[in-house]
């Protein structure tokens, strides 16, 4: 497990400071409860302290959830811990539901990060003090709890939305956990909250974030890239259509800045989709970043260092889903952002989803973006792109359809750019754009990029893209959020010099 100093951790404890807040937990031995060490119940003694580096350690050494504090509302700070990208990848896969359902395994999961069974289990340990199965049932249950507390959904829908094979496990669970049935969890405060299914009222969680968080700036990217029909960025709110599993809904994403979270409201006819789309949310509004850490290594060069100082919470977004991250790639080759919007739109309007109009929370959305069969099947000629491109669509919709993992993280860098690059139509660029904003991989680095070359220019020079390659290597593992800080300048630039 990885090593935390006690005294580090106690006078963390005892000043109640946010910095350690989803960076670990304390067990309470006299009480048997575990908490965040922003916890507002009263001091506790050293003795009684044990301090694990993830929730789920603490859960499998027995520790059950606080209720005050509520450890499933901490900053998910679990991926940026330590060195493994292995283990983030794996968390992040878990958290889109891995682990879940009857034929689910840990060797499983191991094969999709490429590692065998015992070597995850040894970084799991190492970097979260638990196993992969804690890891997924402590989501489960932390998940389970935040809706419990939060919503008024029936409890056969939580439990069903947190994994849990049946009612009777999850009221188990809860029973052995907490001494307590799920429903006595409820709190009478939230009777105003309106009662009923996803389906039929929606569903709204609070996600936490490690500030500081560059709202407008996130805001900005997806406003200039959203699709007609799919997405919508009004009065400081995103919103947008959900496709999973055949099914079309929605998702309402505000900045609520006071609680350091972002207000999330689905609208969704299965209720299992749950944890996916939030893990989706997550993805694009990159919540588990540690903007703080990531700032501090790159801020060491003198080209980043005012860059990061000028913009502290800037996020690198994500991608809402792999292949329509890739498709609106290739529609971005080699022309503008808008030009690349309205292509989009149109393949929207195309070969898209409609969606029906009573799940229409807002009159804009109307359709969710393609699959990647629809796009397959469709006549792309009407389009109006060159051929190549054309082809190029054609051949990543192929791919996804063969390869369902396609869009997952491979062992290095290297080898996940590889992998795009054998897809005809996805040069060096493109497939390290998609890295960066579909696979996640934090030091994925677009060097050619025309907006990151003029972004690092000095004095009116621009470097070679094998120049910025090489100034890049400092910035390793996390050039991803090097790349916003160039991109971000260069649109400041362009703004003050129309």
């Amino acid at each position: 497990m990885e090593k935390l100093d006690p005294q580090i951790c106690y006078r963390a404890l005892q000043s109640r400071d946010p910095r350690f807040d989803g960076r670990l937990f304390v067990g309470v031995t006299s009480t048997g409860i575990y908490c965040r060490p922003v916890c507002p119940a009263g001091s506790v003694k050293f003795a009684n302290c044990r301090f694990f580096p993830s929730a789920a350690a603490a859960q499998e050494a027995g520790f059950r959830p606080c209720l005050r504090c509520r450890p499933e509302t901490a900053p998910d700070l679990g991926a940026w811990r330590g060195t493994s990208n292995t283990v983030s990848r794996g968390l992040a896969l878990i958290a889109e539901g891995a682990l879940d359902g009857d034929n689910a395994s840990v060797d499983a999961l191991a094969s999709r990060l490429g590692i065998g069974e015992r070597q995850l289990r040894r970084l799991f340990d190492q970097h979260l003090g638990a196993s992969p199965i804690s890891v997924a049932q402590t989501r489960r249950v932390l998940f389970a709890k935040q809706l419990i507390h939060d919503t008024r959904l029936p409890m056969a829908e939580i439990a069903h939305a947190a994994g849990f094979g049946s009612v009777r496990r999850f009221n188990e669970t809860f029973q052995k956990l907490f001494k307590r049935p799920p429903s006595a969890l409820r709190r009478k405060t939230i009777s105003s909250l309106p009662e009923g299914s996803v389906a039929a009222t929606g569903v709204t969680v609070r996600l936490r974030y490690r500030p500081p968080y560059d709202w407008s700036a996130m805001l900005s990217f997806l406003r200039a890239r959203a699709i007609d029909g799919v997405e919508t960025v009004d009065d400081d709110i995103y919103c947008r259509t959900v496709l999973q599993d055949g099914q079309v809904g929605t998702v309402e994403i505000a900045h609520l800045p006071e609680r350091e979270s972002l207000n999330v409201t689905i609208r969704f006819p299965s209720v299992r989709a749950l944890p996916a789309i939030v893990a989706r949310v997550r993805r694009v509004f990159d919540l588990g970043a540690d903007v703080a850490t990531i700032g501090a290594h790159l801020a060491q060069d003198p080209l980043l260092a005012p860059l990061i100082a000028e913009r502290p919470g800037l996020r690198a977004p994500g991608g809402w889903d792999g292949f329509e991250l890739a498709i609106r790639a290739i529609l971005g080759q080699q022309v503008s952002v808008e030009a690349a919007r309205q292509l989009a739109g149109r393949l929207v309007r195309l070969c898209g989803s409609a969606l029906p109009a009573r799940q229409r929370s807002h009159a804009a959305l109307t359709a969710a973006f393609p699959s990647a069969a629809q796009v397959a099947a469709a006549d792309l000629s009407s389009l109006g792109m060159p051929s190549a491109r054309r082809t190029a669509l054609s051949a990543l919709a192929e791919a996804t359809l063969a390869d369902p993992s396609l869009f997952q993280p491979l062992g290095t860098i290297e080898e996940t750019v590889a992998r795009l690059r054998a897809i005809r139509g996805v040069g060096e660029w493109t497939a390290h754009y998609i890295a960066l904003r579909a696979v996640r991989e934090t030091d994925a680095f677009p060097a050619s990029d025309i907006g990151l070359l003029r972004g690092a220019a000095r004095n009116g020079a621009r470097p070679s893209p094998a120049e910025l390659q090489g100034r890049a290597e400092p910035w390793r593992p996390w050039r991803a959020y090097a790349a916003q800080h160039l991109w971000a300048a260069d649109a400041a630039r362009s703004r003050s010099n129309p």
